[in-house]
């Protein structure tokens, strides 16, 4: 229990609730939604399913099969420095163990995915007259959130260090 209470970890239950939404909305998508449906929620906001066979922004989606696996492995290998990182984090550095814990949530939500599928499902969809964004998904948020709360956290960290 120390673990959970004086490490990085005290954010075990955001982790949980994260890839069980994560999981969640894109069953929802999955069984409810045929690949391509679009649905408009705002003028600038749709849910459509798409699947992304690469990474972000569907890098190397298009690569022959071999991405699967290679992003799994870098998921794999991602997920388990982030943990060991997070065990060894003092709870009082607040903001890297919430990015963590994001980052890591968001890594194994896809993970899941591209672990049954091949793919990664996506249906979040923003866009501008003709100016689309990439869809993507909640994990996909949880780890752009987490990236930039890491990046603000190397800004900040060292008057936090002080206190």
């Amino acid at each position: 229990m120390q673990l959970f209470n004086n490490t990085a970890w005290r954010w075990w239950w955001l982790i949980l609730l994260l890839i069980g939404l994560d999981q969640l909305t894109k069953q929802l998508v999955h069984q409810n939604m045929a690949l391509y449906d679009s649905i408009e929620l705002l003028p600038f906001f749709n849910l459509t399913y798409v699947r992304n066979y690469g990474a972000a922004f569907s890098f190397l989606s298009d690569a022959g099969g071999w991405q699967r696996w290679f992003f799994t492995i870098l998921a794999v290998v991602i997920s388990t420095v982030i943990a060991v990182w997070m065990s060894r984090l003092p709870r009082q550095q607040i903001k890297l163990g919430l990015a963590l814990s994001l980052v890591f949530a968001g890594a194994i939500g896809n993970l899941i995915d591209r672990s049954i599928y091949g793919y990664v499902i996506d249906f979040f969809h923003l866009y501008y007259q003709t100016w689309h964004y990439p869809a993507f998904n909640i994990a996909d948020s949880a780890i752009c959130i987490g990236a930039a709360l890491i990046i603000w956290d190397s800004f900040s960290s060292d008057s936090e260090a002080k206190k």
